[in-house]
C-alpha cells in the first residue's frame, strides 16, 4: 500500500510520469492509498457494466455515469464502478453538464481476450477469434491486432494456434529478454517480435537498432527473420 508521497520518494521520477505510469496500470486510489485490481474482479466489474449498457441499450460512445452508479451502486462499490468506467472509457461531459464515457473498443476486447486466453495453455486460433467476438460487447469488432505484446499466433502448427504472452511477464534486462523470447521461439519476424522488444528501446533508439545489436537476421521463405547471436540453453 503505497501513497503518492511515498512513491515519489522512492522513485526517480517526476510527479506527472509517476502518475501517468499509474494511470497506464490501471491503478486506483483507495483511500489515499494506489492499488492494483486483481484481474478477475476488474473483469467481473467490465461485465456489469457492459451488461447494463446491453440492457439499458445506450449507444456505446455515450454511457453515463449517474445511471451507471444508481443501478449498479447496489452490486459494487461506486468509486469501482467509475474507475472501470475510467479505464475502459473516455470520459466527457455534454453541453447540459452530464458526464458520459465513450468506451474504449481495442482496450475491452483486449481485457476480454485475456481472460478467455489465461485459462488455456494455447487454443486454436480460429475457434478462438470465434468465441472472442463473441465474448465482447455487441456492436464491438475484435481484430489480432489487439493483442500487441499481450498474445502470439504460432502460423506453423497445424491448425494455427494462439497462446498468452505478455510483455509485462517478460525480463526488464534487454540480454535476457531476447534469450527468453528467443527460447519460446527460434525464428521471428520484426512485426512478431516488435511488440516484444519497443519498451526496451532507449530514447530515439530503433527496434531495427535493438534486433542488429541482439540478433542475427537470415531469409526464410522470402521473409526476414531473427534469430539469437548465442547458443540459448
Amino acid at each position: 500500500q503505497y501513497t503518492t508521497e511515498d512513491l515519489l520518494s522512492l522513485i526517480q521520477a517526476s510527479e506527472e510520469e509517476i502518475l501517468h505510469q499509474l494511470q497506464v496500470m490501471d491503478a486506483c486510489k483507495i483511500e489515499g492509498y494506489w492499488r492494483i485490481l486483481d484481474f478477475d474482479y476488474e473483469m467481473k466489474l467490465l461485465n456489469h457494466v457492459t451488461q447494463l449498457i446491453d440492457s439499458e441499450s445506450w449507444p456505446l460512445s455515450k454511457v453515463p455515469l449517474s445511471a451507471c452508479l444508481e443501478e449498479l451502486g447496489s452490486l459494487e462499490p461506486r468509486e469501482m464502478i467509475e474507475h472501470i468506467l475510467l479505464s475502459y472509457g473516455r470520459k466527457y461531459v455534454d453541453d447540459a453538464g452530464e458526464i458520459f464515457f465513450e468506451m474504449l473498443e481495442d482496450k475491452i476486447c483486449r481485457a476480454v481476450a485475456q481472460m478467455l486466453l489465461r485459462n488455456a495453455v494455447k487454443f486454436n486460433l480460429s475457434e478462438f477469434e470465434e468465441v472472442w467476438q463473441q465474448s465482447v460487447p455487441e456492436g464491438m469488432t475484435t481484430r489480432l491486432d489487439q493483442l500487441q505484446g499481450l498474445a502470439l499466433v504460432d502460423k506453423s502448427s497445424r491448425p494455427e494456434t494462439i497462446f498468452l504472452l505478455k510483455v509485462e511477464d517478460l525480463p526488464e534486462d534487454n540480454q535476457e529478454r531476447f534469450n527468453s523470447l528467443f527460447r519460446i521461439r527460434q525464428k521471428w519476424t520484426e512485426v512478431d517480435i516488435t511488440p516484444y522488444i519497443r519498451d526496451l528501446c532507449a530514447e530515439k533508439q530503433t527496434v531495427g537498432a535493438l534486433l542488429t545489436k541482439y540478433a542475427r537476421s537470415s531469409m526464410l521463405n522470402g521473409v526476414k527473420v531473427y534469430n539469437s547471436r548465442r547458443p540459448i540453453s
